[in-house]
């Protein structure tokens, strides 16, 4: 017997009890093959444009993942050994050998988490490695790695393919060009890879080189933006050109969810002043929460779903921030209200049936409270899953038992990975699956629904809900 041999035990995640365990294979084994659909997420759609081998292990699995380094990080290891790019021109390890070597040498820090859960899964279903990375066997796992992503059967579209995604969205700056989105579709490949329209970046004032983004916006839109008029103009624009290749929903990141409606008056003032680089805190923060009311105005008008993520701290730690720039594992969850914060913007579109808007927290403590009784009557309003720190067997758990009483399962749109590292989507909806059907099994054992109710509502949370919600 090979004592160092890994398996993925197939009922895992679920119930040690016998009963409930036995309902939720079942169940399970309905949903565990549909399509994914991937309606919101950060992978490059390059990748998808030049279907090369990803470079090496490293690059594949460590270097695009912050949930992965920002665990490396918190033990002490620096990362710039990690290879991860600079922005202030500090040199970084280079050698994906001496990175990966490192990586497994650390690799039990992910026990128990969800990224080990993930990275498991990857190892074992993705790639066919049956034992636990460790730095003993570091280097050989990374030649067998590095041989099969250099194989046809691993490059981005047959992985693609083999994943079983029926759609991938991205995530696009308001002044993207979308020149890869425009390849893939004159490439003739079937896969579909659709953008969604973040525009953080021109309507949060408060953001380094807000002046420098407004710039590309009216380069986008081919006018010089030189006033609030012209700039609702070209984000309109922008919204219209993202739905010819294939966007269904925007994106907003937001500290808090304050919405306002302030008077185009009062609007222009402020972004006369953010151009004259005059805009205080304050501005900023009334000037978001008024983009946020446009936003769902203009949704209104072209069907484009509202997404807002809100409740995080970004960059943190402002040492990672002005080495290695955005979305480098340092941004923490906040306390976030709802109730008040959404009430302006759910008041004057929430009963639009032509308007729909997907919220997102790290504030768990919002589900019952508030979150679950707002998508509980406004039809416009659905909750987004548990997302990144509670995207987990434990938070997803949470989840479903703090929002199913009050807001039922129809009020939510399945499941989304929100992952840069392309790899792990059919990891971290398996997990969802499983959970899933790990909660509605209970249900069942304790006769608050059929075991064919279970299955209709599993069938629709892994599928159904979020082609729906994002109208995919």
């Amino acid at each position: 017997m090979d004592n160092n041999r890994f398996e993925l035990n197939p009922n895992r995640f679920f119930n040690p009890d016998p009963q409930i365990r036995k309902i939720a294979v079942e169940i399970y084994s309905k949903i565990a093959k549909l399509p994914i659909i991937s309606p919101h997420g950060h992978v490059d759609p390059s990748i998808f444009v030049h279907n090369k081998p990803f470079p090496n292990p490293a690059q594949l699995f460590l270097i695009p993942d912050h949930y992965i380094f920002r665990m490396l990080y918190s033990q002490g290891i620096k990362i710039e050994a990690l290879g991860i790019p600079t922005i202030d021109g500090t040199e970084v390890e280079t050698d994906p050998r001496k990175i990966w070597q490192i990586f497994a040498e650390n690799y039990y820090l992910f026990n128990g988490t969800p990224s080990g859960v993930w990275l498991d899964y990857e190892f074992t279903e993705v790639f066919g490695i049956n034992e636990k990375l460790n730095g003993d066997n570091a280097q050989r796992l990374y030649d067998e790695l590095n041989e099969k992503i250099n194989s046809t059967e691993f490059l981005p579209r047959s992985l693609f393919e083999r994943f079983g995604i029926e759609v991938l969205s991205t995530t696009d700056a308001a002044s993207d060009n979308l020149g890869n989105h425009q390849k893939i579709l004159e490439s003739g490949w079937k896969g579909r890879i659709v953008p969604c329209f973040r525009p953080d970046a021109v309507t949060d004032i408060s953001v380094q080189n807000w002046k420098n983004n407004i710039s590309a916006l009216s380069l986008a839109v081919d006018f010089e933006i030189k006033n609030y008029e012209q700039y609702i103009e070209a984000l309109k624009k922008r919204r219209k050109f993202f739905k010819t290749l294939g966007a269904t929903s925007t994106d907003h990141g937001v500290y808090s969810p304050f919405t306002i409606e302030l008077t185009d008056k009062q609007a222009s003032e402020i972004f006369d002043k953010a151009l004259n680089g005059e805009a205080d805190s304050k501005d900023a923060g009334l000037f978001t929460a008024h983009m946020l009311m446009e936003m769902a105005r203009m949704s209104t008008e072209d069907g484009l779903v509202m997404q807002i993520h809100a409740g995080s701290f970004r960059n943190h730690n402002e040492f990672v921030f002005n080495r290695f720039g955005l979305d480098k594992g340092c941004d923490i969850p906040v306390q976030t209200e709802f109730t008040k914060n959404l009430k302006p913007l759910l008041n004057k579109y929430g009963n639009n049936p032509d308007f729909t808007v997907i919220v997102f927290t790290l504030d768990e403590t919002t589900y019952s409270r508030e979150l679950a009784p707002l998508a509980g009557h406004y039809p416009s309003m659905k909750l987004g899953p548990a997302w990144w720190f509670h995207d987990s067997i434990e938070g997803i758990t949470r989840y479903r038992e703090m929002v199913t009483e009050t807001a039922g399962f129809y009020n939510t749109v399945g499941f989304n990975d929100d992952t840069r590292a392309f790899v792990s989507i059919p990891a971290r909806h398996d997990v969802a699956r499983r959970i899933d059907a790990n909660f509605l099994a209970g249900l069942v054992a304790r006769h608050i629904i059929s075991i064919s109710e279970a299955k209709k509502i599993a069938e629709d949370l892994t599928y159904n809900l979020v082609k729906k919600a994002y109208k995919l």
